[in-house]
């Protein structure tokens, strides 16, 4: 039977969170990424259905959802 081995790592006591703040650009992003899908969907739906899903899959996964477009 193998023998397991842990390396105990102590806890960084000193690291703080850095607050986010909101970059007016970052936004912006997001913001023109809606309105693309918006269009896509009042051009045709069904045609655009696969540009909209990807889309909508980058917003999902690249922006933090603490950042807003529709605020």
């Amino acid at each position: 039977m193998a023998k397991v081995f842990t390396i105990p790592v102590p806890p960084v006591m000193g690291r703080k969170k850095r607050e986010r703040t909101s970059d007016p650009r970052y936004v912006d992003g997001q913001r023109l990424l809606v309105e693309a899908m918006k269009y896509l969907t009042q051009a045709d739906p069904v045609a655009n259905r696969e540009a909209v899903q990807l889309i909508s899959e980058h917003v999902r996964t690249r922006f933090r959802m603490s950042d807003s477009p529709l605020s």
